[in-house]
């Protein structure tokens, strides 16, 4: 249980957290942090660098039994900003508006727990991951060997979800976030003078054939496992210039999906059309794919044992607003785990996340990290 000193000193934690964001990949001065703040809890052992700047704090019973893991991001956002309180962002252009500041101190806070009262068997993984937001992190410390010594058989993490009733929690089993790819694609043609246009070689046509084409690719509709979704994100041809006619263009499309395996065939089929396309027009093509996320899914054994957990403490929960359309890559530790992602409210009048006006509410540390104590001691005991 968490005391009244307990929750005022990682308030104020978090707030430090808060004053100090760093983005994906950048991650070296908070996973510091964190760090420091695990060594008093004395862990069974800290790992550092997991997939970059990746931490792992075991807490090993020293009796055979699963190893649970517990997920926080380290990452922020480069967004400026615009909150009037002590602790906001002390670095221009980036900010926790994203909730990874409180994710991590409701992890330090079960570590905090767990020091106090050591699980029977097992052993409790507290996982502070780089670079969520542009989905590379949960790959790179699944892919890290170090992550072999640590390998999870159940995985479970939390998720602020503004708009949801104060202290809900919303999940459920099977999909809940998902799949998504970021496809960057370039035409190259060549430029000419306005005043001759058939001396160059001009994108316009192919982007504005291009933009429904892709679109017509996936047109979202239900969450079932039919559902895909494009959409087109940023269009650039040529320079803002009247004297010269394009002969460059650039398209943003992120291509989205219920399921890992339909998103390798929308990529391909998204390939193809811009391929003909460029063919058509006599344009030179290049790809380039960033923010790639796997669908995340909720095993059903690891869904009851969320849900067991919140009816054990009184915690609310239910599946309004899930699965959601939004990406995640916790998904990726349900590769080799059980996992579940809950989704837990801050008020339905709060603000979104990612906007620059968000905060981490602080009155959710108290919750979040109950129901992880809570899920650890169902699956691995108390000494």
């Amino acid at each position: 249980m968490l005391t009244n000193l307990d929750l005022l000193e990682l308030t104020a934690f978090r707030h430090e957290l808060h004053r100090h964001p760093e983005l994906s990949g950048e991650e070296f001065e908070t996973a510091r942090t964190i760090t420091a703040a695990l060594k008093p809890m004395s862990p069974s052992r800290i790992l550092t660098g997991l997939g970059g700047h990746g931490v792992a704090a075991v807490f090993d019973s020293g009796t055979d039994g699963p190893t649970v893991l517990f997920r926080a991001e380290l990452d922020a956002l480069p967004i400026e900003e615009r909150n009037d309180i002590a602790w906001s962002s002390q670095i221009p252009g980036k900010s926790h508006v994203c909730g990874h500041d409180g994710h991590m101190t409701m992890l330090l806070a079960l570590g905090r727990m767990v020091s106090r009262q050591p699980v029977a068997k097992g052993r409790v993984v507290l996982m502070f991951q780089p670079a969520e937001e542009d989905g590379s992190g949960a790959k790179a410390v699944v892919a890290d060997p170090a992550y072999r010594e640590i390998q999870a058989d159940w995985a479970f993490a939390i998720h602020i979800d503004p708009g949801k009733p104060f202290g809900y929690v919303a999940t459920c089993a099977g999909l809940i976030n998902c799949a998504s790819m970021g496809l960057k694609i370039t035409l190259t043609g060549k430029t000419a003078h306005a005043a001759d246009p058939q001396d160059g070689v001009s994108p316009a046509l192919a982007v504005a054939n291009l933009i429904p084409a892709l679109e017509a690719l996936g047109r979202g509709g239900p969450l079932n496992d039919a559902f895909k979704l494009v959409t087109i994100t940023h269009v650039r041809i040529g320079e803002p210039s009247f004297g010269v006619a394009p002969g460059e263009g650039m398209i943003f499309a992120t291509l989205r999906t219920a399921r890992d395996e339909d998103m390798n065939r929308i990529e391909t089929e998204a390939r193809d059309v811009v391929i003909s396309v460029a063919q058509k027009f006599g344009l030179g093509v290049e790809f380039e794919v960033s923010d790639s996320f796997a669908a995340s899914i909720n095993d059903k054994d690891a869904y009851g044992i969320a849900t067991a957990a919140m009816d054990a403490i009184d915690v609310p929960y239910g599946a309004a607003g899930v699965p959601m359309r939004a990406s995640e890559d916790f998904g990726v530790f349900g590769w080799g785990a059980k996992a579940a992602m809950m989704c837990l409210g801050p008020g339905e009048g709060y603000a979104a996340l990612h906007n620059p006006d968000y905060d981490f509410l602080d009155d959710l540390i108290p919750i979040g990290s109950a129901i992880f104590e809570r899920i650890a001691r169902d699956l691995l005991g108390t000494a």
